[in-house]
């Protein structure tokens, strides 16, 4: 009788975001995916939001201009960072 092929949990980032200190209350997500190098440029940033391969709170979003506040978690490309005031 054949095996049954092992089924595995699809990869979700971590579950433990690293933290993105930023010093206003909010940034925008273009600018957190940069500060957090998680993309290069705006450009980049840009095109990936636009693919709606970024998701913020378990959501995805396209919108680069989405205003994140402290608490958010940004994921993509298998990362996970949380958006934290500065000096926490």
């Amino acid at each position: 009788m054949p095996s049954r092929p092992e089924r595995h949990a699809p990869q979700s980032p971590s579950s433990h975001p690293v933290p993105l200190e930023i010093r206003d209350d909010v940034i925008r997500l273009g600018q957190a995916l940069k500060l957090a190098n998680l993309v290069e440029d705006g450009a980049d940033a840009r095109v990936v939001i636009e693919a709606g391969l970024v998701q913020v709170n378990g959501d995805p979003e396209t919108r680069r201009g989405r205003q994140l506040h402290h608490g958010d978690v940004i994921e993509f490309s298998g990362e996970a960072v949380k958006v934290v005031p500065a000096g926490h």
